[in-house]
């Protein structure tokens, strides 16, 4: 799935809520403006909005999952990332393999 959207969406709350994991909102955004990107529809949580999965790999090298919604704000498609951690060690073996079968 290609993701194209022309910025990211950040408040308080979820600038809070991917912090709580110790990820940092620039390892965020430069992760999921990667090539390594995967993405995945979350089903499960796409009842009022589209909501997605993405894993991919930030440049220090570790494994990021991302869930996220697209916003339109004046005019333009915005990326909100809802949660965001780093991966467990079976999530980044998946991953990694799902990387080879690419």
């Amino acid at each position: 799935m290609d993701v194209l959207f022309e910025g990211f969406n950040w408040d308080a709350g979820n600038t809070d809520k991917c912090r709580s994991h110790g990820v940092s909102i620039r390892e965020i955004e430069s992760a999921l403006v990667s090539n390594t990107l995967v993405v995945i529809p979350d089903t499960k949580h796409s009842k009022d909005e589209g909501r997605y999965f993405a894993v991919c790999r930030t440049a220090q090298g570790r494994d990021l999952f991302v869930g996220f919604t697209f916003r339109m704000i004046a005019g333009k498609k915005l990326l909100r990332p809802v949660t965001a951690r780093y991966m467990h060690r079976k999530e980044v073996k998946r991953y990694e393999q799902t990387q080879t079968k690419i």
